[in-house]
């Protein structure tokens, strides 16, 4: 592998601020509809992963679905929202310089220079604050989640921390907005239990699999010095090692949900041969030119993945809410076989009680 000179933060700003090009002014409609953009309200897919926290928090706590909880989840998805949307305005006035050294990225309306950057910062606060608000108002538990998330938005971006550079755990660091989001659902409809840590981790390290895979489809396609350009944790990276961290996220996820499983729904069980060949449709587009992981909010694209998904999604709702206790005497839980094992024989029980 050849050497690369490792370029300083400021020299990476400098260079990229040089290869802004000269762009006619835009009219006051273009730079509304520029800030309007800055939002990203087509990433609102993404909130979706709020739901299972939603599904798996009545499931386990019996909590009926009723008119005041239909209000709860529409004021939360409206603070996810705009708490995400303010991210974003974050990510994209702090990433200008360098999303203009990306192929794509470089079209983007802060890079083109396009957005006035202290009415962006403004952006960013307002949507924050009324998210949060919002968060207040379903209990205090929701808004600590979309605080945890806001904050979270802050260190992948903000210098001198900006995870979003450092290898690894610009991945982790993203990937944790899952398990935020699940939380997001869970109180929700609750705020007297927390969500199972397995669960969470287990979202978590999902999340880091398929972030991973988009750090590793951007890095074949746009080649090793231009990445460097656009973000310095490429600089650590190789096509092996993002693929050896693939391993790692998807072997360790599927070890915590199948620690959930045991524990709160074996039913899911069933769910286990949708999920293993949904990842590995999504590790096989991982490789595609141009591929959707590298902008997951177009995913709705691939009609084969979003069978599949739905298929999964539907499985997994319905193993949340029936009971098959047959299961049970198939896989025990580790205290009942326990027991079972030292259980004394009928007989003996019987010479016991004649006793």
């Amino acid at each position: 592998m050849p050497i690369v000179e490792v370029p300083s933060r400021t020299s990476l700003i400098k260079a990229a601020s040089n290869s802004k090009t000269s762009r006619p002014e835009p009219t006051p409609a273009g730079r509304l509809a520029a800030h309007l953009s800055l939002f990203r309200l087509d990433h609102s897919v993404k909130q979706i992963f709020v739901i299972p926290g939603i599904v798996v928090a009545v499931s386990i706590t019996q909590e009926g679905f009723h008119l005041a909880l239909l209000t709860r989840a529409v004021l939360g998805f409206l603070a996810v929202v705009l708490v995400s949307s303010s991210n974003y305005v974050l990510n994209e006035l702090l990433d200008a310089p360098f999303d203009r050294q990306h192929p794509t990225k470089s079209s983007r309306p802060a890079a083109c220079g396009d957005v006035s950057t202290p009415i962006g910062y403004a952006q960013w606060l307002v949507s924050g604050i009324i998210g949060f608000a919002l968060a207040l108002a379903v209990s205090k538990a929701l808004l600590w989640s979309v605080l945890s998330l806001w904050v979270m938005g802050c260190l992948y971006n903000i210098p001198p921390i900006r995870t979003k550079d450092i290898p690894y755990l610009d991945v982790l660091s993203e990937s944790i907005n899952n398990p935020i989001r699940l939380c997001v659902g869970w109180y929700i409809v609750t705020s007297t239990v927390i969500p199972p840590i397995s669960l969470l981790l287990a979202y978590w390290l999902l999340g880091a699999y398929f972030m991973a895979l988009k750090r590793f489809s951007e890095y074949r396609q746009i080649g090793r010095q231009p990445a460097v350009r656009y973000r310095r944790s490429f600089l650590f990276y190789t096509e092996q090692a993002l693929l050896i961290s693939v391993l790692f996220y998807t072997a360790a996820a599927m070890l915590f949900l199948g620690a959930f499983i045991m524990r709160y729904r074996m039913e899911m069980v069933f769910a286990f041969p949708f999920i293993a060949l949904l990842m590995a449709m999504y590790f096989n587009l991982a490789f595609v030119e141009d591929s959707p992981v590298q902008n997951p909010e177009k995913l709705y694209r691939e009609p084969r993945l979003m069978v599949l998904l739905t298929l999964c999604c539907i499985v997994l709702a319905i193993t949340s809410f029936i009971r098959i206790p047959e299961l049970e005497r198939i896989f025990p839980k580790s205290g009942v076989h326990h027991a079972r094992l030292h259980q004394p024989p009928v007989s003996d029980r019987e010479t016991d009680k004649k006793l």
